[in-house]
């Protein structure tokens, strides 16, 4: 136990597991999956079914290293009796998988929603329409870290919260993602959504939205800089600074987030996204009420691949009944792309003009 009654320990940092999980079966054969979905699932335990992919030859050889089937075609795929379906698959193409799926089938799709809020609307109405039980991969929510950092905040370590600032200064293998190098929306709809969908679990939903993004002259990729800031109000301050561009050398790069609280603040190190995919541990510090101090927060886990268990974990167990709340559903992952579509929207739109001298 340390100063102040704040123990780290007792911080929750995993998502319960299923007691009878179904088999998986994912549609895409991207680095996603070999990286993150299958190295969690069987980390975990949970039984893949196969994957398919239109690409066959791709396909084969991602279920070959994993001892899975590479499914012929969708249809097939879908008819995988009791299945949780998982889509790994490009934006664009999340809606004609759900519309091959059976009625009332349990799906998992990947970020984002759609390539943009129209694209969101549409796969609700899919969802909606078929019955779908559809959750959004947004997992960074299920991160060892992060489920400790909502825990210590719901205990009341941090007080109320204040002040919420993202800060990345790295550089980003965009090359790994081949659809993205074309991409007419790439930083904001592909990874500052994780940190504006986290936000929103922490601080609800903000007014509005000021933003920026941005590309780089060395190179064709559409956005890969950001600043935004979150309009929460006259109390709480909300800002992010992306710059995946940052291309000299480790010493001063960084991925962090920075939570202050009327009482107490929060000190995140997101090690993924620091070379990624091979990345650095995690780290959470945290200066609890009535502490002196920064306590480091033992992590029993990383982003990669154990946030992906803890999101198929909830999608297992409320298909089950075991878990009353399904996490991210399409109804509030619709939020956090409307909120993606005004940062958008905001960026397009002219700066307020400086008085000139008289």
């Amino acid at each position: 136990m340390t100063e102040g009654g704040f123990d780290p320990a007792l911080l929750v940092q995993s998502w319960p597991k299923p007691s009878k999980p179904r088999p998986i079966v994912t549609f895409g054969a991207g680095s996603i999956v070999g990286d993150a979905h299958f190295p969690a699932y069987r980390k975990a335990g949970f039984p893949i079914a196969g994957l398919y992919d239109p690409d066959h030859a791709r396909a084969e050889k991602l279920a070959s290293q994993w001892g899975v089937t590479a499914f012929r075609s969708a249809e097939e795929a879908a008819a995988v009796e009791g299945a949780i379906f998982d889509l790994a698959t490009p934006p664009s193409r999340h809606a004609d998988v759900l519309k091959s799926l059976p009625n009332g089938a349990v799906a998992l799709i990947q970020k984002p929603m759609g390539s943009n809020l129209a694209e969101a609307t549409t796969i609700l109405e899919i969802c909606r329409a078929r019955k779908l039980h559809a959750a959004v991969n947004f997992q960074l929510r299920f991160a060892p870290m992060m489920l400790a950092l909502k825990d210590a905040i719901a205990k009341g370590w941090l007080g109320e919260i204040v002040d919420f600032d993202a800060w990345l200064a790295l550089a980003t293998p965009w090359e790994l993602w081949e659809f993205l190098l074309k991409a007419p929306r790439v930083e904001i709809a592909m990874h500052s959504i994780h940190y504006l969908d986290l936000i929103r679990q922490l601080l609800g939903d903000p007014k509005g939205v000021h933003a920026k993004t941005l590309g780089h002259p060395s190179h064709a990729v559409a956005q890969t800089r950001t600043s935004a800031i979150l309009d929460y109000g006259d109390t709480v301050r909300c800002a992010l600074s992306i710059n995946h561009d940052h291309k000299f050398g480790r010493r001063h790069q960084a991925c962090e987030f920075r939570i202050c609280g009327t009482e107490g603040a929060a000190y995140l190190k997101l090690g993924l996204n620091l070379d990624y995919p091979t990345g650095e541990p995690d780290i959470l510090e945290i200066h609890p009420k009535g502490g002196t101090d920064w306590i480091a927060v033992p992590l029993a886990g990383e982003w990669f691949p154990d946030a992906f268990v803890g999101r198929m974990a909830n999608v297992q167990r409320f298909a089950a009944g075991e878990d009353a709340t399904l996490i991210s559903p399409v109804e509030d992952a619709w939020s956090t792309m409307a909120l993606v579509e005004a940062a958008y929207k905001s960026s397009a739109a002219p700066a307020t003009s400086i008085a000139e001298r008289p």
